[in-house]
């Protein structure tokens, strides 16, 4: 848990009986998602300035909806059933599932959410940890609605950046990526990025724009959360064409001038999170497919996710795990906790 700001806490939790329709989880990794679960570690995420109107959706001055301790970190688990309850019949010990459950050692899942859930026989337990984060580019992509030999430009190549541009790719798309960490473009390119770009070192709207004859991009989506980011962004893609704004922008958004590019060139910009899918596929796709796609594509080769695990640590070491992605260290990707023999 989150104790205090900056503050990791290791508590225990009781275990309680095993309900006879449900299933014992065994941890054995768990990732670390660098936006949402910094933004709890840091304090910055709003539900920690402000109080969320359940009912009206919106943010309100008051009572903060979260306060520390924060105990609900973390949501890319995978693990391995070591008991089922008397009522299971559909499952058995050994198999392996992913989902939601925090840094924990152990979880408990009814046999129906487990089913649901369930690892590819012989998969790489791995490819589990990418469920929902997967989900979270994949859901993206579907914001954007691209079209087959669409130009599409991904600012921001941390991993859902990364996966956004592999999927991208993978439904048609030429794909750009923009990102001012060398070690990031290089990997977008080994992972099938048809180009990369340094917004430090040329105007990503100036040479898309010339190099289209003064289009622009079909689609831009925008992964950083940085408000430069999307501010190019607006000014890359084409007139009255779409940016989705899948990063998790925190506090203000400064330098973001609405009355130009925005205003004159009609952008529509999408908001992408994954509390819902793509409105125009709802009653076809949800959450849950969208997991288990994730692991799907993994599984079958069309996405390719494991290299970009960079630190992988054992459960005990999380605090200083924490401590290098709260300063920023550049070479990190995706890290990943290490449940190992834990009990």
């Amino acid at each position: 848990m989150v104790a205090g700001p900056r503050e990791l806490a290791f508590e225990d939790i009781a275990t309680g009986e095993l309900p006879v329709g449900a299933v014992r989880v065994r941890t054995l990794y768990s990732g670390i998602s660098a936006g949402t679960e910094l933004s709890q570690y840091r304090g910055t995420s709003p539900f920690m300035h402000r109080q969320w109107d359940v009912a009206n959706r919106v943010f309100r001055d008051g009572e903060p909806s979260w306060s520390y301790p924060v105990r609900n970190l973390g949501y890319e688990e995978v693990g391995e059933i070591v008991e089922t309850g008397s009522a299971v019949n559909r499952l058995r010990v050994g198999q392996r599932v992913f989902g939601t459950w925090g840094h924990r050692t152990g979880h408990v899942m009814s046999e129906a959410d487990a089913l649901d859930r369930l690892m590819p026989e012989g998969a790489d337990p791995r490819i589990g940890i990418f469920s929902h984060i997967g989900a979270v580019a994949l859901n993206g992509v579907h914001d954007a609605q691209i079209r087959i030999g669409d130009l599409v430009v991904v600012f921001g190549l941390g991993v859902p950046g990364q996966i956004a541009a592999q999927a991208a790719r993978a439904s048609g798309a030429t794909v750009v990526g923009v990102d001012p960490v060398a070690s990031r473009r290089e990997l977008a390119l080994k992972l099938g990025a048809d180009r990369v770009l340094d917004p430090t070192a040329v105007s990503v709207s100036d040479t898309i724009k010339s190099e289209t004859g003064g289009r622009g991009a079909d689609v831009c989506i925008e992964v950083s959360g940085a408000a430069t980011a999307l501010a190019e962004a607006m000014r890359t893609v084409a007139y009255a064409s779409r940016v989705v704004a899948l990063g998790f922008f925190q506090g203000e958004a400064r330098g973001l001038m609405l009355g130009e590019e925005f205003h004159h060139n009609r952008i529509e910009v999408i908001s992408s999170q994954i509390s819902g899918v793509a409105p125009a596929v709802s009653h076809r796709w949800s959450k849950l497919r969208l997991w288990q796609s994730a692991v799907r594509l993994q599984h079958e080769g069309r996405l390719s996710l494991m290299p970009l695990i960079t630190d992988t640590v054992p459960f005990a070491e999380a605090p200083a795990l924490f401590a290098r992605l709260d300063k920023g260290d550049p070479a990190i990707m995706q890290s990943v906790l290490n449940f190992g023999d834990i009990s």
